[in-house]
């Protein structure tokens, strides 16, 4: 389509009872763009379901389950009476599932932080286990605190569970006991014991370092607590097999839920109707009303109104949102110019043209039949069926296969594959002879000395040739702008400024005047009605705005006064003088970066040949090797140069023609991103 989609202005009156339904739809087949401010609050109901979604999240991610971002395509809201009996249900099940994942969780912390309290009693015992030292000594380890006494067995049990983890308690037989805690638990240890009939046993001041009763006794602390934590840990494996499914589910209701809450509290309501009020393609309404009408049993009110009808869009306080409608190939490059901006409403559709250029100037560019095939395996597998891990790229998938098949047709033009200058010699005689009876070892030559008889001529030719692929890209640029500005009523830019009919005029005779001189011959020169040629063009651009403001009558004629109008005027004229000239000359960089290409390929393939002519193990070797890294350098490297000077001549040249004003892009509501 050579405009966008035509859009209406749609407001509907639903039930409550319906709005979930009706949402839903919207949400799923991405009809309606709603142009009310983004509000950040949260409501009530938002808020909720964002507090389940964190829970949720936080358990998902002990489980080390993988949560989706956004609703699934098969979920769908549960309610259908009451308005709130999805998120009840939603909420009722999260609890639920959240709750048996918190007990997990509560243990594992549990046994974590015992086992780390018995580790760093353990590690500091035996590092003071050798030591020649007083056991009463020890009591002033930097963690440790030792206590040894008597203590009834009966009392063994309640002692350890008033103590939990706060110290370790071992029992040397009989009724003896040795009790460990941390210093800063020290004061807790003795009151404890103390309540429990604790007597401290006197140590022979003779005995030294730390008893192997408390060593032994750590160590099957540890190992018990070690098993504890194996224990736990199949146990979460075994509940992250069972709820893996139904935590990605209930996340993506979840989603669902929340987008839909969240439109909800910006949308207009009583207590029993909401009001929707969006722009949605006109191809679309029909479907839209029918389907609408069917889920809620007629009980849904549309009202359409034609862009002009609406007052904010008079005034200029809104805008109508642009919707690009194409097929699969110019599809792909949608995101090249919406991340320009997206055109005004009702102005010319750049899209297919960029798609055509950007294509053909990649391929002259990048010309060679392998590398070209390179990239395009690389947007096959990044397409709708090619590898899963490259999903993520699929966007650059019809691009990558458009520009690969421009750059093999171009490395089939120039005999290239691989680098190679003789894999397509063969093919290229056989299809030259059958098309005009004489036998060609390439259709096109870049480089001036490729093959014997070439000459610097065709390179001039095929510089030439890259110049006029320039001079029509800016003068559909101009074009676009012209039609555009007219169809927006700007009818001074469309005429009298440097992008309008008048800067298109002088680009257009200065063109005539060059291509005069260079295949006319010696005796063409500049002629005097040259100068009106080009400066009648020029003058109706310095004196553009009072032209203008005579044919509108506007007063004052000089808006800044006659100095200011002198000095923009010269500008301006100067401006379009050397912005044409520039932007035709830039289009050079193309010839530049083909005969790069050339050059790079060409010293790839003699370094290979000579290599390989030496006839020895290594050399082969060393010519595969180089072959594969020189193709691996130019694909990637040069590939993504010449990428990025494509995409520098759409936005400069061409672009900067028409592109002075952008619009707002269909941003529709929807659940899926």
């Amino acid at each position: 389509m050579i405009y966008p989609r035509k859009m209406k202005r749609v407001q509907m009156t639903v039930l409550k009872s319906d709005i979930d339904n009706v949402i839903e739809y919207l949400g799923r087949n991405g009809a309606m763009h709603f142009s009310h401010a983004e509000d950040n609050t949260e409501s009530d109901g938002s808020a909720r379901i964002k507090t389940l979604l964190d829970r949720l999240h936080a358990c998902a991610e002990f489980l080390e389950i993988e949560l989706p971002t956004e609703p699934a395509a098969d979920s769908t809201l549960c309610g259908e009476t009451a308005e709130d009996q999805t998120e009840s249900r939603a909420k009722a099940l999260a609890e639920k599932l959240c709750a048996a994942i918190d007990v997990l969780k509560a243990r594992e912390l549990a046994v974590r932080q015992e086992r780390q309290h018995i580790e760093e009693a353990y590690n500091e015992a035996r590092a003071f286990a050798n030591l020649n030292a007083p056991f009463s000594d020890l009591d002033h380890l930097s963690y440790l605190t030792l206590r040894v006494g008597h203590l009834d067995p009966a009392e063994l049990p309640e002692l350890k569970e008033r103590l939990v983890n706060r110290a370790v308690i071992v029992p040397l037989g009989d009724d003896r006991v040795l009790a460990a805690s941390s210093r800063k638990g020290r004061f807790a240890l003795d009151t404890e014991l103390k309540k429990c009939g604790f007597t401290i046993i006197a140590i022979p001041e003779a005995y030294q370092g730390v008893p192997s009763e408390l060593l032994e006794g750590l160590q099957r602390r540890l190992d018990g607590v070690d098993r504890d934590f194996v224990k736990i840990n199949g146990e979460k494996i075994q509940m992250r097999d069972e709820l893996q499914a139904a935590l990605q589910k209930l996340a993506s209701l979840l989603f669902m839920v929340l987008a839909v809450e969240r439109l909800k509290s910006q949308l207009t309501s009583t207590s029993s109707i909401y009001l929707f009020s969006g722009w949605v393609p006109a191809d679309m309404i029909s479907q839209l009303a029918a389907d609408t009408a069917s889920m809620t049993g007629g009980r849904t009110a549309i009202r359409v109104f034609n862009p002009n009808e609406i007052p904010e869009v008079r005034n200029g306080s809104e805008k109508v949102p642009v919707s690009l409608k194409h097929g699969a190939f110019v599809k792909g490059f949608e995101g090249m110019v919406l991340s320009y901006g997206a055109p005004p409403y009702g102005a010319i559709d750049p899209t297919p043209l960029v798609a055509f250029f950007y294509t053909l100037l990649f391929g002259i560019m990048f010309g060679d039949l392998g590398q070209g095939f390179v990239l395009l395996l690389l947007g096959l597998l990044a397409g709708k069926h090619g590898l899963k891990q490259l999903a993520r790229f699929s966007k650059f998938s019809i691009p990558l296969v458009t520009v690969g098949i421009a750059s093999m047709v171009m490395g089939f033009l120039t005999g290239e594959m691989f680098t190679s200058e003789h894999l397509l010699i063969a093919p290229t005689r056989a299809i030259t002879a059958a098309l005009t009876g004489q036998p060609m070892d390439r259709i096109l030559t870049i480089l001036p000395l490729a093959e014997k008889g070439g000459s610097i001529t065709k390179l001039f030719y095929f510089f030439g040739f890259t110049i006029g692929i320039g001079i029509i890209i800016n003068s559909l640029g101009l074009l676009i702008n012209i039609v555009n500005c007219c169809i927006l009523k700007k009818y001074r830019e469309a005429f009298f400024t440097k992008t309008g009919l008048a800067g298109l005029l002088f680009f257009w005779y200065a063109i005539c005047i060059g291509l005069r001189c260079i295949f006319g011959g010696r005796g063409v020169t500049f002629e005097f009605f040259d100068i009106a040629g080009l400066c009648i063009p020029l003058l109706c651009i310095f004196f553009g705005p009072v032209i203008w403001r005579c044919i509108t009558r506007t007063q004052p004629i000089l808006e800044h006064g006659l100095m200011a109008f002198i000095m923009e005027g010269i500008v301006e004229m100067m401006e379009t003088a050397s912005n044409y000239f520039s932007n035709t000359a830039s289009f050079l960089r193309v010839g530049a970066f083909a005969l790069s290409h050339a050059i790079l390929a060409f010293v790839v393939f003699r370094f290979t040949e000579d290599l390989a002519n030496t006839g020895t193990v290594a050399g082969s070797v060393s010519a595969l090797l180089v072959l594969v890294f020189g193709n691996l350098v130019i694909i990637l490297l040069e590939g993504l140069i010449v990428a990025i000077q494509v995409m520098r001549l759409q936005y400069y040249e061409f672009f900067g023609k028409f592109f002075t004003s952008t619009g707002v892009a269909f941003s529709p509501f929807r659940f899926n991103k």
